[in-house]
């Protein structure tokens, strides 16, 4: 006992432990995926829209987006988007004649990062999901003096969300662990808060099995929650 408590002694809680500090990394990681999710997903229907567009102006600038985020590491992405923001935002000040010196919060930053890269492959999930609902069932509801809007609001768009449940679920997952990217701007997410404890207290391989463990309890239970999402979308269809 004496042996297994000197072990995990650093991962305890209160004063001289890493156990809160571990929580609040994974606390941050969660809101960090969460709203990379929300911006994420209204900007990738926006995407999935000007891609399903019979305008050029529309499609190819959608197409061109989501080739390059989908054709460069999501690492770089992140370092672009971190010190580009920087770089803007102060060009922004200098325009209007302020002051530069402004910086991002790596928080607001890293949700960017992020929510750019989650839209370009919500995108092609939501484009998949509106092609995959059946044409006859757009004819049948025109054919009955549904408007445009009405087909789309009522046949088309709630089973575009049961055809996208199972895609999105899997990049909530991506998302989830491509958070720990964040740590090389030095937010204190859980796997740079791991690093930290791991080279303070001369013991990485325990703090990172920690935050590996953890990772690993917050995607089991987002599995859960994307099955019982699936299998609410899917009640009622016939063979479910």
């Amino acid at each position: 006992m004496e042996t297994l408590h000197t072990v995990l002694g650093p991962l305890s809680f209160g004063q001289g432990g890493w156990g809160d500090d571990l929580l609040k990394g994974a606390l941050l990681t969660l809101q960090l995926a969460l709203c990379s999710m929300i911006v994420g997903l209204l900007l990738g229907l926006l995407l999935a829209g000007a891609k399903l567009s019979s305008s050029h102006l529309l499609r190819w600038p959608a197409s061109a987006y989501t080739l390059f985020i989908r054709g460069v590491p999501e690492f770089l992405i992140l370092l672009i988007v971190f010190f580009g923001s920087d770089r803007l935002l102060n060009w922004a000040a200098t325009s209007l004649g302020l002051e530069a010196g402004y910086e991002v919060p790596k928080f607001l930053a890293a949700v960017i990062g992020l929510s750019i890269i989650f839209a370009a492959y919500a995108c092609e999930i939501f484009r998949g999901a509106y092609l995959a609902v059946p044409t006859g069932q757009i004819e049948a509801g025109a054919a009955i003096g549904l408007t445009a809007r009405q087909v789309f609001f009522r046949i088309r768009f709630p089973q575009l969300w049961r055809f996208a449940i199972p895609g999105l679920g899997n990049l909530w997952m991506v998302v989830l662990k491509d958070t720990s990217l964040a740590a090389v701007i030095a937010l204190n997410e859980l796997l740079r808060v791991a690093k930290l404890g791991g080279e303070t207290e001369t013991n990485p391989l325990l703090f990172f099995t920690a935050a590996g463990v953890i990772y690993l309890l917050m995607t089991s239970i987002s599995d859960v929650g994307r099955a019982s999402l699936e299998a609410r979308a899917r009640r009622g269809v016939a063979g479910a």
